[in-house]
């Protein structure tokens, strides 16, 4: 793929250029640790971190964004909308192929949306009463327009996530009764990324590989090949540093194992701001956090401080969005604060008091040492006001499931969630919205007329002022009616081996983990004898 190569050295020789004829090089193969399983590389059926992190390397969509969160081309070169809003018409990136070869056409983002909706699920939900089957259609081979039913003020900042799938090679592998190749494409990566789906051992690890005919192009010192680890075992993740394996961490191992890691001599520890939240998820439909009292009484005895400054970094977070968006956001909401006090007086007052201690469950990823320590923190502050806390580790792919029911969602559960596109409706529609309802991003069950109506009128009108007084609104609201613990802004930080450069953080949820956009900068060349 490219002419020059490299691979990954020892402390004395990883920044070593040997130069000399006959040389052959070596591929640039980085391992990349990740904490959660990849549940599905369907692009119609992604929704967490990881799964979005195989979709942003394997699939390409109409735009992309840059790391303010502009949306900019990516398989579209150029686009126009109506003076109502609700005609979008894309132009296709001349030469742009699937990872077959085959040229990208308007007919397969038209079948791409289509099975998107058909199957409803992933993201599907952001296009429910906007986009139906016959609503994109296309104008010619290179002209795809999409027809809205009405007007959806996010529309241009969800395109990243409308993944383009190989309309024909899909149909080639699709059955009588499965007329969208679930079955092909849950195993198969059938689209334009810059990677592809080299190997998949579930629940273990995934290897992708480059696609040497994808459109942007390649440099002498881009990835070949990315080798995922799943894994959250502390030792593990320090054992590959210490062997020189490890290019990238995941932002969620334990302080002890970035300090670890980051005394190595070919490594760094790259600390950075994110619009990621780490929340207390409160069940506000089923006993007892669907008593408002005791909602608060949970937020009050949260100690906010011990979380961020020793635990978790991260920043106060005073609402359900960070100041990101900066226009929308509530600039007269406080900071909460830990007050037992007044924690205490809320038990009292609730619906719940009086009759002995009062059960609450505490669900957090297995394993996750910090999330851990949060619980184990949680339970000792709660255990003294009136409650009896019961811890419930669960891997995470059982977390979703149990997600998925309002009665078999716990009373809390330890959640990160960041934007999934860039507008200040991803932090309220997938959360708190009730037709998102039954998913990990919306564990809270709100289920309320009032909160639908709001998330609703903001998206459908084109006043952005108005429409930022709508979110600062409603943020009241979800602050006033204690939906959550909204305990911090992720301060995230990560390993990286220091031949891997150019990560930067982008404010979607995963798209910063695009290897495309990343290089390995040490260079050796090895003898063809």
């Amino acid at each position: 793929m490219k002419n020059f190569k490299s691979i990954a050295l020892g402390a004395t020789a990883a920044t070593a250029l040997m130069l000399g004829t006959g040389m052959a090089s070596a591929d640039n193969v980085v391992t990349v640790n990740a904490v959660q399983i990849f549940g599905t590389v369907d692009p119609a059926k992604i929704n967490d971190y990881t799964e979005y992190m195989a979709g942003v390397n394997l699939y390409e969509a109409l735009t992309t964004l840059d790391g303010s969160g502009a949306i900019q081309p990516l398989l579209a070169e150029s686009w126009t909308t109506s003076e109502d809003g609700l005609t979008w018409a894309f132009k296709l990136k001349n030469g742009a192929t699937f990872q077959d070869g085959s040229p990208i056409e308007a007919k397969d983002v038209v079948w791409s949306v289509n099975r998107l909706l058909a199957i409803n699920e992933g993201p599907s939900y952001l296009f429910e009463g906007v986009l139906s089957e016959g609503s994109v259609t296309e104008i010619d081979s290179r002209t795809v327009q999409f027809q809205l039913e009405k007007t959806y003020a996010p529309f241009l900042t969800t395109t990243p996530i409308l993944f383009v799938v190989n309309s024909d090679l899909a149909a080639e592998n699709a059955g009588d009764g499965d007329p969208w190749a679930q079955d092909y494409i849950a195993n198969n990566s059938i689209g334009a990324g810059a990677f592809y789906l080299d190997s998949w051992e579930r629940g273990a690890g995934m290897t992708i590989k480059a696609y040497d005919g994808y459109h942007l192009g390649w440099t002498d010192t881009g990835i070949d090949e990315v080798r995922f680890v799943v894994t959250n075992e502390e030792a593990t993740v320090k054992a590959l540093a210490a062997s020189g394996e490890l290019s990238m961490s995941s932002d969620a191992q334990a302080q002890e194992t970035y300090d670890s890691i980051g005394a190595l001599a070919d490594y760094r520890v790259d600390k950075y701001s994110t619009a990621t939240n780490f929340y207390l998820k409160l069940n506000n439909s089923i006993a007892p956090t669907d008593d408002v009292n005791i909602r608060k009484a949970i937020a009050y005895a949260t100690d906010y401080d011990t979380i961020r400054d020793v635990i978790l970094p991260g920043a106060p977070l005073t609402g359900p969005m960070p100041p990101i968006f900066a226009d929308a956001y509530p600039d007269d909401i406080g900071a909460p604060v830990f007050d037992l006090a007044k924690a205490k007086e809320h038990v009292d007052a609730s619906s719940y008091a009086g009759s002995g201690p009062i059960d609450i469950e505490i669900m957090y990823v297995a394993g996750l040492a910090f999330e851990e320590e949060i619980g184990l923190l949680m339970k000792s502050i709660l255990d003294t006001i009136g409650f009896n806390t019961i811890l419930k580790p669960e891997p995470w792919n059982r977390m979703t499931e149990l997600a998925a029911d309002v009665n078999t969602t716990p009373a809390i559960n330890q959640v990160f969630y960041g934007a999934t596109y860039p507008s200040p409706d991803t932090f309220f529609f997938t959360q708190y919205h009730s037709r998102a309802a039954g998913t990990w991003a919306s564990m809270e069950w709100v289920l309320s007329d009032e909160v639908d109506a709001m998330i609703d009128e903001a998206r459908t009108i084109s006043d952005v002022e108005r429409q930022n007084a709508i979110y600062k609104s409603l943020q009241r609201k979800l602050v006033e009616d204690q939906v959550d613990v909204f305990v911090l802004t992720q301060q995230s930080q990560q390993a990286f081996h220091k031949c891997l450069q150019g990560f930067t953080w982008v404010p979607m949820q995963s798209f910063e983990f695009n290897f495309h956009t990343m290089q390995w900068v040490c260079l050796l060349y090895t003898s063809d004898a």
